[in-house]
């Protein structure tokens, strides 16, 4: 189903929602509208506190923050976390999915540049349902870059590696396991255990061992350590067939983690499901799909590749001077 046919749930959601906030009144406007418009019984909203350094952030934080609290007019318990100093990224949104998931055996977790389709909360509602007992999946992602050409089932969603975070879902027993500070990182790689999860993989295996390495003791990130978490935790996760999630904050100047010149994220289109879900028959992780999921991650552009053999050329101060004008 596209978005050219309405969605219309046969019932009321049941699955509260957690919205992570900041600055940006609107791109958080229009999750806020999506959310709106499914009316989750509880709405979670927490919201890191404005930088010091930064002139007039505070008016833009407490204005996003004013703004959903006057624009709850449904039946819903409204539950906060509005900090008054800021903590930054890794703290803020980690410590938020903690206190969500103290409240929450199970729910629903969006950013404020993370636009959902409608049918994506109903999605989430019957998966989390579904799977709540089996602790083998840890996640239950809204975004889906590649659709499988063969998916001759018609399945509604495919087991995979990981999945993404625009747009997700989870319970309470996978966030337990998660490690903000990845602290078994080094016993992981001293036992080389990263061998035996991707078997016949070499090409994914260097792309997660790269970024643990690049996570590992970082000060601003905790979105790499989660993965981390579901991948030494050996789970099978859930991404849907057709994409769910729109990222209309990438790219623009107020992003924390998408800035770039990359319109692959920003340019991918919503879509419906039709309910009740149509499930895959076998538990296993589809490979064909979770490759050309990550093949898209990791395709350049050609800007991209020709920007990046500079790096490796010219010393960092030519690499700085040319960023001024690549645009």
């Amino acid at each position: 189903m596209n978005l050219k046919e309405k969605f219309i749930p046969a019932n009321s959601l049941n699955t509260s929602v957690l919205l992570l906030v900041f600055n940006r009144l609107d791109t958080t406007k229009q999750v806020f509208e999506a959310i709106r418009q499914a009316k989750p019984p509880r709405l979670y909203i927490a919201s890191d506190g404005p930088r010091d350094a930064i002139e007039n952030e505070h008016k833009k934080v407490e204005c996003v923050r004013n703004f959903i609290l006057g624009n709850v007019d449904w039946e819903c318990e409204v539950k906060t976390l509005f900090r008054d100093k800021n903590i930054g990224c890794k703290l803020a949104v980690s410590g938020a999915i903690t206190w969500f998931f103290e409240h929450e055996e199970q729910g629903i977790i969006l950013e404020d540049d993370c636009l959902p389709s409608k049918s994506f909360f109903w999605y989430c509602d019957e998966l989390l349902e579904k799977y709540k007992d089996n602790h083998k999946i840890m996640h239950i992602a809204g975004s889906t870059y590649v659709e499988k050409p063969n998916n001759h089932q018609e399945y509604d969603y495919h087991f995979a590696r990981v999945g993404g975070i625009w747009g997700w879902a989870s319970w309470r027993r996978s966030w337990n396991l998660y490690e903000l500070e990845m602290e078994s990182y080094p016993l992981a790689i001293e036992e080389n255990i990263f061998d035996d999860l991707f078997i016949g993989e070499d090409e994914i295996k260097k792309l997660y061992l790269d970024w643990f390495k690049n996570a590992y003791g970082n000060t601003n990130t905790w979105d790499y350590q989660w993965t981390y978490t579901k991948i030494i935790n050996n789970s099978i996760n859930i991404m849907p067939s057709k994409n769910l999630i729109k990222n209309i904050g990438h790219g623009s100047e107020q992003a924390t983690h998408t800035t770039g010149e990359d319109k692959k994220y920003s340019d991918m289109m919503l879509n419906e499901l039709n309910f009740p879900l149509k499930h895959p028959k076998f538990f296993v992780i589809d490979r064909e799909f979770n490759y050309l999921n990550y093949k898209f991650i990791t395709q350049m552009t050609f800007k991209q590749n020709i920007l990046k053999l500079i790096k490796k050329i010219l010393p960092k101060f030519i690499v700085d001077y040319l960023k001024k004008f690549k645009h």
